[in-house]
């Protein structure tokens, strides 16, 4: 079944690892700061389950504050990377607008938003908790990787009427992370787990990583997408 991209501006030129077999599941994963769609489909495809579409778009290249307002790929705009530094609200909140339209789009296509698992690392991370959470569909789960979440003082009343309050969290971090310190992920599971059912929240740590994942990280990856979608 093909539905029509053209409508949803981030789908034209995403990254897309296909099914081997009928597809009935679909995990929409969203890279760093700086990046793109392909580091993640690289990744993804490791541990890939044959029946799971996974769907890795880029992100716009719009001038980033917190990098001397050069143009790279950024989901929104960053002014600090620090619990306490101002946020780009308007952009975080277009951002999440344009992910949940892939959302809509597989959902045309056939995926229900149960057999949906949304995504990311770092900035694209913290993308996927403010999308998921604040989502009128009810998703599978959230994979949040070295990340934080955005407009963290808006929560739990910005979390859609509750829709995802069961939601699935696995959140993962470096323990010698020097960008986004281990600390503000901790953090960001404690305020997780005022948001959603607290046992639901899986925060992982892992010593001398770094700002990156390891290949712990990316079974741990596997293991939740297996148990969130299993095969139907």
């Amino acid at each position: 079944m093909c539905g029509n991209n053209m409508s949803v501006p981030l789908l034209t030129d995403a990254v897309t690892v296909s099914g081997a077999e009928r597809e009935t599941a679909a995990v929409i994963f969203l890279h760093g700061l700086g990046d793109t769609g392909h580091s993640w489909a690289d990744a993804l495809s490791s541990i890939r389950l044959p029946y799971v579409k996974y769907i890795c778009p880029h992100a716009p290249r719009i001038p980033v504050t917190l990098n001397k307002k050069m143009v790279m790929p950024s989901w929104f705009d960053l002014m600090g990377l620090t619990p306490d530094a101002p946020e780009d609200e308007a952009g975080i909140k277009k951002a999440a607008e344009n992910i949940k339209a892939i959302i809509e789009h597989e959902m045309k296509n056939g995926i229900p938003p149960n057999r949906i698992i949304l995504g990311g690392f770092s900035q694209g991370g913290a993308l996927s908790l403010y999308t998921a959470l604040t989502c009128q569909h009810q998703l599978a789960g959230i994979v949040a990787l070295s990340c934080w979440l955005p407009l963290h003082k808006a929560f739990p009343q910005a979390a859609n009427n509750g829709v995802n309050k069961d939601i699935a969290i696995l959140q993962c971090h470096g323990e010698m992370d020097p960008m986004i310190p281990v600390h503000f992920g901790a953090l960001t599971a404690e305020k997780l787990r005022s948001v959603v059912t607290p046992t639901k929240v899986q925060f992982k740590t892992y010593p001398g990583v770094m700002h990156s994942s390891c290949p712990q990280e990316m079974m741990a990856v596997k293991e939740f997408i297996e148990k969130l979608l299993p095969r139907i």
